[in-house]
């Protein structure tokens, strides 16, 4: 479902992207309107789904969350036809931040935290590769984060 969205609807989730502990007051005097609308519009834009949840981003260095891994996972031909168990595997690990169904080679994209080499070595042997119709993970570890948002170009 597309929900037609004009300037200040943009505006507003443009400015909860940034900042979702904004009172509605403060993200009213962001977009322009008085409190009461800004209030009603961000209840319309919730009720239609265009606002999934609020969160805060904790900083993964300062957790001791060290190392950054992109893993493309080849599922063989049996765990192609399911995908399901797979991906509901996966959804159970906290160490996978995100999973991506992909077309082209791999099958899937993981991107994975963990503290050390060492800690995503041992998820890698003991849970990742272990996991049936796995055949094959490819793991790319990030160097240095050059960018990272969660906003989405609404504006």
């Amino acid at each position: 479902m597309s929900i037609d969205l004009d300037s200040f609807d943009r505006r507003l989730l443009a400015a909860v992207q940034r900042d979702a502990s904004l009172t509605t007051a403060e993200l009213a005097a962001e977009v322009g309107l008085s409190q009461a609308p800004c209030w009603r519009r961000l209840q319309r834009l919730k009720a239609a789904g265009l606002v999934r949840g609020q969160v805060m981003l904790l900083d993964r260095d300062k957790l001791g969350l060290h190392v950054q891994i992109f893993a493309m996972v080849k599922l063989s031909a049996h765990g192609r036809a399911n995908v399901t168990e797979f991906t509901s595997a996966v959804q159970a690990w906290p160490e996978v931040l995100e999973c991506h169904i992909t077309l082209g080679t791999m099958d899937c994209l993981l991107r994975i935290v963990a503290p050390t080499m060492k800690a995503y070595e041992d998820f890698f042997f003991n849970r990742l590769s272990a996991l049936p119709g796995v055949q094959e993970v490819n793991s790319v570890a990030s160097l240095s984060e050059v960018k990272f948002t969660t906003a989405l170009p609404v504006g």
